[in-house]
């Protein structure tokens, strides 16, 4: 199944030399893994909330893929100069098939709840 990494970073003011430097080194370090970005740092529109900074989101084969890529020696090697500079937060997450189905996921859920009453009471 698809999987994605998610990025939600909150650049400073001011970019250091590193962080250019990581941009010019990632897509090496995603490409033995399948990773390609989907979004990288568009303008963002809010539409309800706050959304401080930009994203970015890439998309992986699946999960290990994803974990795979992160924990690369490859990776690693330039994660500091991102990391150390532009806070953010990062998440690996599961995309749902093409048969996904959210009234189906409600009904499921609603099942899994009403147990856990039942077992609590």
């Amino acid at each position: 199944m698809t999987a994605y990494g998610l990025a939600h970073l909150r650049p400073p003011a001011v970019l250091p030399g590193e962080a250019f430097q990581y941009l010019e080194r990632i897509q090496a370090t995603l490409d033995p893994y399948g990773g390609k970005f989907l979004v990288h740092g568009a303008p963002v529109q809010v539409l309800e909330g706050e959304w401080p900074g930009s994203l970015v989101v890439i998309e992986f084969p699946d999960v290990a893929a994803a974990h795979e890529w992160y924990d690369s020696p490859a990776y690693q090697e330039i994660l500091r100069m991102r990391a150390d500079h532009i806070p953010g937060d990062l998440v690996i997450v599961e995309g749902c098939g093409p048969d996904h189905d959210s009234a189906a996921m409600a009904a499921a859920m609603r099942a899994a709840a009403a147990s856990q009453v039942q077992y609590s009471a």
